[in-house]
């Protein structure tokens, strides 16, 4: 006789107040700003405050806002460099209710006018260096958000081109603000944009449930423990830094400011404030390795470096190593909230030489503690490919560490969400080990000094030269940066345009660091149907 099973644990085991609360990173900065409310929390240059008077003014930006009519779900965007400022707006904006946008300061006016008119931007914060491209950005648009100038004195240039300062702003504001958590730990905490492979860039939208559990991965599969003193050299609006703005919180560690990425500038860093963490795209690695032994003088504790972008060429690891840096490579793309695959290390890696270590570490890795899954599939079939380290698949994820979505483009974020995993566009092999190696990208886009360029992006404004037949754009090795746009051309006849009138062309149309840094005249070839075959054009790169 059958009977339906009586389950115990169904009924009387609900969700309530005294067991549930949503996840969210702000979470991290009320702790610290209780447990250590006078240890230090963020250095810039001669200002130091403490976790109390952080979170202090953290209350005053999120209640400065809502007096300003920032609303729940609005976006609140900020163009500047990595400083108090930007760090106090990870916890500030979405105390409000609100979602940050941090934008990319490397971005020309109608890139910024773009970003900030798709996400609706009701407040700018600005700083002064910026204030120029930002002025010209807000010129080209219909509606106009408040715009609040940072006035930060470790710049000298630039104009205030807003209704007030920042410091004024939060005068505004209450340092006793009750702010309260998400209704929903999926309500939206952040967007960010990439570099778009056609077009405009997309819009990657964050939870806050994401945002905290990454914020932990970081510490767990860094190793991070309890008061880590951390360099800003990665830009906070990349990925939101990661997240490290909120595991710092967690951890209640130091966050060092920085505002130009300089070796001299590092090194006095790490030296003078006792640095223990920072990350890098490989060319920052690369400056370091290259700067003059003199900057790196007086070091004598271990420095732990997180290095991620255009794959790290072993050499750059081992120099990092040689010197005494711990290098830990990681792997992520803006819509896994950055890092989601880090290359764990295995002791008894330890006894192998130098360069077999750094060839492994130059490995994408295996998933991150807070990521659910990681494989390396057919891209049609989802099948995952053999473990042998040399069929090429495309890598997916899923988890808590993928975006929300895509704002505003529900198809564009269906088509990356397809069969259930995230698809990254990245082309990889699958090691015996579990490891995976990026091999290429399917999507074409180059990763110069950790900064996403589309070839299609620069193609366009190629195209756009009267003397331009065809143009083709493939990523070039490069010493310093990892690699840099190279451009194949094919002229008009008699043009009589040179490789530094073309440089100069796309200069002028778009962001400086976009721009080829090469360009090759000739014909290109191509498949039966007409298509470019950029495979070909990249092997004549590395001939």
């Amino acid at each position: 006789m059958s009977h339906t099973r009586h389950n115990p644990y169904a009924l009387g085991l609900d969700k309530n107040t005294a067991n549930f609360a949503a996840l969210t990173p702000l979470s991290f900065l009320a702790r610290s700003a209780a447990v250590y409310p006078n240890r230090t929390a963020v250095v810039h240059g001669k200002v130091r405050r403490s976790w109390s008077e952080t979170y202090s003014r953290c209350r005053r930006l999120a209640s400065a806002l809502r007096k300003h009519g920032v609303e729940a779900g609005e976006t609140v965007s900020v163009i500047a460099p990595n400083l108090p400022e930007v760090f106090e707006s990870h916890f500030g904006v979405p105390m409000a209710g609100a979602v940050l946008n941090a934008v990319n300061i490397r971005l020309d006016a109608e890139a910024i006018a773009f970003i900030l008119q798709h996400a609706e931007a009701r407040v700018v914060l600005v700083d002064r260096e910026f204030s120029e491209v930002t002025a010209r950005a807000l010129k080209m648009m219909q509606y106009k958000p408040l715009v609040i100038d940072i006035d930060d004195t470790s710049y000298e240039g630039g104009s205030l081109i807003g209704e007030m300062d920042y410091e004024a702003f939060l005068a505004e504001g209450d340092a006793d603000f009750d702010w309260q958590p998400p209704a929903d730990e999926w309500d939206a905490i952040t967007l960010n944009y990439t570099s778009g492979t056609t077009g405009n860039p997309k819009g990657v939208v964050y939870h806050h449930r994401g945002a905290y559990l990454n914020a932990m991965s970081n510490i767990v599969s860094w190793d991070m423990g309890q008061h880590p003193v951390y360099l800003w050299t990665l830009p906070m609006f990349h990925c939101n830094g990661w997240c490290f703005p909120w595991a710092i919180a967690a951890a209640a560690g130091v966050s060092v400011c920085m505002r130009h990425v300089r070796a001299d500038e590092i090194y006095d860093s790490i030296r003078d404030e006792k640095v223990n963490h920072f990350c890098g795209a490989p060319i920052v690695l690369n400056m370091l390795n290259n700067a003059d032994d003199s900057m790196k003088a007086g070091i004598n504790h271990e420095v732990k470096v997180m290095t991620a972008g255009a794959s790290p060429p072993a050499a750059v690891i081992e120099g990092m190593e040689a010197m005494g840096f711990a290098v830990t490579h990681v792997y992520g793309l803006t819509e896994t909230y950055g890092p989601s695959v880090v290359c764990a290390w295995h002791d008894e890696w330890n006894d192998r030489p130098l360069d077999e270590r750094a060839r492994l570490k130059a490995r994408q890795g295996v998933r991150a503690p807070m990521q659910e899954g990681l494989m390396v599939a057919n891209p049609k079939t989802l099948e995952p490919v053999p473990q042998d380290g040399e069929t090429m698949g495309e890598i997916f994820m899923r988890g808590n560490l993928v975006m929300k979505g895509y704002l505003k483009n529900p198809s564009t974020t269906d088509e990356s969400f397809e069969g259930g995993w995230f698809h990254s566009g990245d082309l990889a092999v699958w090691h015996t080990d579990g490891y995976i190696e990026i091999k290429d990208r399917s999507k074409d886009i180059i990763i110069s000094g950790g900064e996403n360029i589309s070839s299609v992006e620069v193609e366009d404004v190629l195209y756009r030269h009267p003397a331009i037949m065809e143009a083709a754009v493939v990523a070039k090795p490069d010493e310093k940066w990892g690699e840099v746009p190279c451009a194949f051309v094919t002229l008009r006849e008699n043009s009589g345009v040179t490789e530094k009138d073309i440089i100069q062309f796309c200069r002028d149309g778009m962001a400086h660091f976009k721009a080829p840094k090469q360009v090759i005249f000739g014909d290109l070839p191509k498949t039966s149907t007409g298509k470019i075959q950029k495979f070909v054009l990249r092997g004549k790169l590395t001939d």
